[in-house]
């Protein structure tokens, strides 16, 4: 008699989908943002400092810090912002105030850090999704971004 293993399917956990869709998200940030600062996809401004800079040299900032789940995935909450700001200056938060107040109006800071205490705890299911809706949305700005030129 043979005996057939049979394999378990291998399921991601939270956490790894988490970091996989903020990848993913990331990128979709830096891209969104390179062709609402400059209408070109190989550059891109900070959203405090206003440096060019490859999307690729950029990091995908968040206004409200990415511990506050409700906000994580809040493409209002983030944008391309240079690693100076990002990480040495703590996200040169005053003048990201600013930006966000002059990108979504009046109040909008507000509004932000109110969603940012509630809770929110992501299923895999939200997870995978998200990440597919984002791959998808990178493939619709890079078409977007090659229609330009």
């Amino acid at each position: 008699m043979t005996v057939i293993a049979i394999k378990k399917p291998k399921y991601k956990s939270t956490a790894k989908l988490k970091k996989e869709a903020l990848e993913v998200f990331s990128q979709y940030i830096r891209l969104r943002d390179s062709l609402r600062t400059t209408g070109d996809l190989n550059y891109c401004k900070c959203i405090t400092c206003t440096i060019l800079k490859s999307p690729k040299e950029l990091h995908a900032g968040h206004f409200i810090d990415r511990r506050h789940s409700p906000t994580l995935f809040d493409e209002t909450n983030v944008h391309a912002q240079c690693p100076r700001c990002n990480v040495y200056l703590d996200g040169n938060i005053l003048e990201y105030r600013r930006q966000i107040i002059k990108l979504y109006g009046e109040g909008y800071d507000i509004k932000l850090e109110e969603k940012a205490m509630g809770t929110k705890k992501f299923t895999i299911a939200e997870l995978e999704e998200m990440k597919e809706t984002y791959k998808e949305k990178i493939k619709e700005l890079l078409k977007e971004g090659t229609n330009g030129k």
